[in-house]
């Protein structure tokens, strides 16, 4: 068994490095920012699930620019914040938040937070849209899926004809 000391030495001599791919940055800002409250939105990415309707669930990346160096970390979102909250405490939040995960599981430092607040809405209103969102995927998903069968169908059919 090691002691510190080899352990520490052979730490010392090891070379290469350790990078982050932006996307890494952003899911890690992304899924930090899904509980802060009054932040509705962050540039189309939904947090809530709405109506057990979990709108754009997949990419929690939406809307989260990062440049990310080799120790620092610069950040630049678009958010949607609810209405009647204290917008200026939400950035606080937004900035404690990021700075917070991207330190500890990266020990990134975070130098830059640029949020620009692009809309504000009720909660009524943000759950109206984003069900309305949801329910346009889904009318999309079923129109295509028909679409798919009748032309299995039709050509099934052609088949048994020749």
């Amino acid at each position: 068994m090691q002691n510190q000391n080899q352990i520490n030495s052979t730490k010392t001599n090891l070379k290469g490095e350790l990078t982050y791919d932006d996307k890494v940055v952003q899911k890690i800002i992304g899924l930090a920012l899904a509980n802060v409250k009054g932040l509705l939105t962050v540039n189309g990415g939904f947090f809530s699930n709405l109506a057990d309707k979990i709108v754009n669930s997949d990419d929690v990346t939406s809307g989260i620019d990062v440049e990310v160096g080799k120790q620092q970390v610069a950040v630049d979102l678009e958010i949607v914040a609810e209405y009647d909250i204290d917008i200026s405490k939400l950035y606080d939040q937004i900035k404690t938040k990021i700075v917070e995960q991207v330190k500890k599981m990266t020990d990134l430092n975070v130098i830059e937070v640029n949020v620009k607040v692009v809309d504000i809405k009720t909660k009524a209103e943000y759950e109206k849209d984003a069900v309305s969102l949801q329910d346009r995927v889904e009318n999309v998903t079923d129109k295509t899926k028909k679409a798919v069968n009748n032309q299995k169908e039709n050509d099934e059919s052609t088949a048994r004809v020749k």
